[in-house]
């Protein structure tokens, strides 16, 4: 059994989480600091919640070793890098699960999961609790190139993490979209599918919609809000604000589905909403979204998800002639290079582009001058 478990508390509409010590019944005092911050610091619930259980993990396994962060600390550079790439394989061979699975977690869950507990001891050293970790020190070197320019290069200390593997994550197809499209069964389920295809929003984005507030009518446009009081837990991943524009014939798909559904729409003001049963007339989770999908799936071999159709809405842009940068914004990334692993940019793309640049445009740098 495992000696360590996360438990939650609410307080108006937000939700605490913090650990316990199942043999003294305490709360774990400075790992609870640490996810508090977080939730006050307006993280995303989903992602303090990752946060408490990595936590939870490295707790049991200093239990295991029979250690506390303090000693952790004071161990010497060679030391702490031996027990931090140790836990890495801990959590690879699953001794984190109750039912042990070697290998299952693959080496970028893994490397989130030590990112998270670096993140702690971050805290930890900020707030004077314990000394600075010495692997997460950096190491700094200067040095000068053939013309003597000096330049200053630093590298985090701590080497251990593991190789992640690329996420096989792809595009959705056009042909893909329709197929789903076709086998939905009502309006909102299309309506939806539509929507993330043409904005690149994330579900969680999609689903805190209010159609009363966030859509312009005139203007065929949607926006993103940030808020923490979404009854379904929705919300918007970066405390960001965008638009994204649909077109004129998903507009007039968004009308019909207004229309069908008003009787029940007009009780609330959340866009997507249960259509039948106990819940009819409350707003959409996420988990009702996956299980739609994975029906859908089963009738056409197709399994279609959320994250598909932003990489579809992404692909489709770039083929379009968008920059870059205009993707990343529509997509709500905080930097380019998350967008590039969505497009697959890659050398060849890379080389292709430079090319065409070279032959558009002549960059003269006295060249000749110099040979």
């Amino acid at each position: 059994m495992k000696r360590y478990t996360v438990e939650t508390a609410s307080e108006g509409t937000k939700k605490y989480y913090y650990i316990m010590d199942r043999e003294t019944l305490d709360i774990v005092l400075l790992p609870s600091k640490y996810l508090k911050h977080k939730v006050r610091s307006n993280l995303s619930p989903n992602t303090v919640k990752r946060y408490a259980f990595s936590l939870t993990y490295y707790l049991e396994y200093l239990s295991g070793k029979e250690m506390g962060v303090m000693q952790i600390c004071e161990l010497g550079y060679e030391e702490q890098s031996s027990h931090f790439t140790q836990y890495l394989y801990w959590i690879k061979d699953g001794g984190h699960t109750v039912k042990r699975k070697i290998g299952d977690t693959n080496n970028g869950t893994c490397n989130a999961y030590l990112k998270d507990v670096f993140g702690f001891y971050l805290f930890m050293a900020d707030c004077g609790y314990v000394p600075s970790l010495k692997v997460l020190s950096y190491s700094q070197i200067t040095v000068a190139n053939g013309i003597g320019v000096r330049r200053t290069l630093r590298s985090k200390a701590f080497k251990g993490y593991m190789k992640a593997e690329e996420r096989d994550v792809r595009a959705a197809t056009e042909d893909e979209i329709m197929a789903t499209l076709q086998t939905c069964t009502n309006s909102r389920d299309q309506l939806l599918l539509l929507l993330i295809a043409e904005t690149g929003f994330r579900i969680g984005e999609i689903l805190g919609v209010n159609y009363s507030r966030d859509i312009d009518y005139e203007n065929h446009t949607i926006g993103v809000y940030f808020r923490e009081d979404n009854e379904n837990k929705a919300r918007a991943k970066n405390a960001e604000f965008r638009k994204g524009k649909i077109s004129n014939d998903t507009f007039d798909f968004l009308l019909h589905y207004l229309a069908e559904y008003r009787n029940l729409l007009q009780h609330q003001n959340y866009l997507f909403i249960n259509i039948a049963g106990d819940t009819a007339g409350q707003p959409l989770r996420v988990d009702s979204v996956y299980a739609m999908l994975e029906r859908a799936a089963d009738k056409t071999g197709i399994l279609l998800t959320p994250h598909m159709l932003r990489r579809y809405f992404a692909v489709t842009r770039w083929d379009a002639g968008w920059p870059l940068e205009l993707i990343s914004q529509a997509l709500g990334h905080k930097h380019l290079d998350t967008t590039i692993q969505y497009l697959g940019i890659i050398d060849n793309k890379l080389m292709e582009a430079s090319r065409d640049f070279y032959a558009m445009h002549s960059i003269k740098y006295g060249i000749e001058k110099l040979l």
